[in-house]
């Protein structure tokens, strides 16, 4: 009976592997271009760094509030359709938004929609594995090739025939996912308590506080790299197609890292990976502040897989083992919470100030000194082994 379970998830894993494929090739077509086209509407940088933060803000409430609602109704997949719905009108409605002031509400609409969608499949991946979630990296790797193979088409796209072709790509491939939402499983998980009182235990548990911290470093940093990248390569003379392939560099890096994830975290364990997940985000804010022609980014690229992939990895899985029995989708949208909305925030806006203040270079050498310290004291204050959330645990 095992063996026929297995099987069937199995066969039901090509959906969201499908979906990973598409958000993801979706995204490589709209977000890396978000900044050059607020550029193109005249905005500053200062406006520029708030619109970015602003979607942060609300995926930090959204993403942690939807998955919450999403356990005590059980009610995913409904949610799931409706969050992907909501992200395709506020984006189309954004296509044709061109003045500051309506910019706010339309870019906070869209985090609200898109916030969720990630911590739902997530967690219905981990549940389709089973006990085999340290497979997870293997199924969010395709989430990395559809960035990958779709970032070069992108660049092309909108160097031939504007930036309005980025909201173009993303609103089709988007519509894909909307489709491969209706056959995808998400099993329902009984919660194995009062939900208030599961969440309570979650929040005051010091060591998912401790890893929090990590995963809201890891956010700043990374919100400052992917903001400003393209503007620093516009400032640095890169064409829109090396925009485009140095996503792709990075994507090969995820890829690889996504792929032997298992095994890293079996070898190293959360604690180790999260260390080097910070160093390596650390080494690739400062070699991007030494650079001074195009080309050398791509290499720089490379690190993105050890400093993301490895991070998110672990970050699933700690959140995964961390959450009472049916309170997988509130952990894993903490998780999104803190990463891409309370991180993204505070590095939007500080990357905002330092890009108009002192310039690209130092914007991200500060960024890279920031991340060391973080990983000192993570080093320090983390020595003792990670215990799991005390109280009703899932079996």
């Amino acid at each position: 009976m095992r063996h026929i379970l297995t099987q069937t998830n199995n066969r039901l894993l090509i959906f969201p592997k499908t979906f990973y494929f598409l958000f993801f090739a979706a995204a490589s077509f709209l977000f890396p271009f978000l900044a050059l086209y607020y550029e193109q509407l005249g905005l500053s940088g200062g406006q520029i760094g708030l619109l970015a933060a602003i979607p942060s803000l609300m995926v930090l409430s959204a993403a942690s509030l939807w998955g919450g609602l999403a356990d005590a109704l059980q009610q995913h997949k409904r949610l799931l359709k409706l969050a992907l719905l909501g992200t395709m009108t506020a984006v189309l409605v954004l296509s044709f938004t061109t003045t500051f002031f309506w910019l706010i509400p339309v870019v906070m609409a869209h985090a609200f929609f898109v916030a969720p969608i990630m911590p739902l499949i997530d967690n219905t991946v981990l549940d389709l594995l089973g006990d085999r979630k340290n497979e997870y990296g293997k199924q969010r790797l395709w989430g990395a090739i559809g960035w990958g193979a779709l970032a070069p088409l992108a660049g092309w796209v909108v160097e031939q025939f504007g930036l309005a072709w980025s909201f173009y790509g993303y609103l089709v491939l988007m519509f894909g996912c909307l489709l491969v939402s209706w056959p995808l499983s998400i099993p329902p998980t009984k919660l194995g308590g009062a939900f208030w009182r599961s969440l309570r235990l979650l929040l005051n548990h010091k060591p998912w506080l401790l890893f929090l911290s990590v995963v809201f470093i890891a956010g700043v940093n990374l919100a400052i790299t992917h903001t400003y990248l393209f503007l620093y390569l516009n400032v640095l003379g890169a064409s829109k197609t090396l925009m485009g392939i140095s996503l792709t560099f990075a994507t090969f890096s995820e890829v690889v890292v996504f792929f032997f994830a298992g095994q890293l975290l079996n070898r190293l364990g959360i604690r180790r990976l999260l260390l080097l997940a910070l160093l390596a985000g650390a080494l690739r804010s400062l070699a991007f502040s030494v650079i001074q022609v195009p080309w050398p980014v791509l290499i720089v690229q490379l690190l993105h897989g050890p400093s993301f992939a490895m991070m998110w990895a672990a970050g699933v899985a700690y959140a995964d083992r961390m959450a009472p029995q049916g309170m997988g989708a509130t952990a894993q949208g903490l998780l999104t919470s803190v990463n891409f909305g309370l991180g993204a925030i505070v590095g939007a806006l500080a990357g905002g100030f330092l890009y108009e203040h002192v310039g690209p270079w130092l914007m991200y050498r500060w960024a890279g000194f920031g991340v060391l310290a973080g990983l000192l004291l993570f080093a320090w204050v983390a020595r003792k082994p990670i215990r799991p959330t005390p109280g009703p645990l899932k079996p």
